[in-house]
């Protein structure tokens, strides 16, 4: 009997040191993982009823060269709540989904995923600048989801980061084509 209570024992024991060291583990696996969140923000002259459209999947084709978002939900494609739509990332496509689609409140938000590359979400704010102008609040979150793409999650960061220029002179071009005589 005790050397069956000393067997239990030290198979206890053992169980126990084995599931600590799994938690450790998952924990560790966990802990390499790079979340990184950006905002930029920028003004752009026209008011909001104006550009807060241009954020739906839809219409960003207008002022962003090569986004081409491939409609699932709704066909034919038009920028709603829960659109869905896949895009094409080098080697991978993604599928987004529209979280946040109100134009009132001016407040529109996304997330996607990269297969086993990175989870993102982006949420985009706007706002009265004044009587002709709309200020723009982008927020990023992007989470690797392994430890090999903790690089290309970091380099994304700071590239998001550095977008606020870029947004704002791509959409006042596209403001003034639009708003060009035919």
């Amino acid at each position: 009997m005790t050397t069956w209570i000393f067997a239990m024992a030290i198979g206890g024991t053992a169980a126990l040191a084995l599931a600590m060291t799994a938690r450790v583990v998952g924990a560790t696996r966990a802990e390499e993982r790079v979340h990184v969140c950006n905002r930029f923000e920028f003004v752009v002259g026209a008011p909001p009823g104006v550009v807060t459209p241009l954020f739906g999947a839809h219409r960003e084709r207008a002022w962003s060269p090569g986004w081409d978002p491939q409609f699932v939900y709704p066909q034919p494609a038009e920028d709603r709540p829960g659109e869905v739509f896949t895009v094409a990332h080098g080697g991978h496509t993604s599928t987004w989904i529209n979280t946040a689609f109100d134009l009132e409140a001016g407040h529109i938000a996304y997330a996607y995923v990269v297969p086993e590359a990175m989870a993102v979400s982006i949420d985009i704010r706007t706002s009265a600048d004044g009587a002709a102008r709309t200020r723009v609040v982008v927020t990023y979150e992007r989470t690797a989801l392994s430890t090999e793409t903790n690089e290309h999650v970091r380099r994304q960061g700071e590239s998001d980061a550095a977008s606020g220029a870029h947004w704002q002179q791509a959409i006042e071009e596209c403001l003034k084509r639009e708003q060009r005589p035919r």
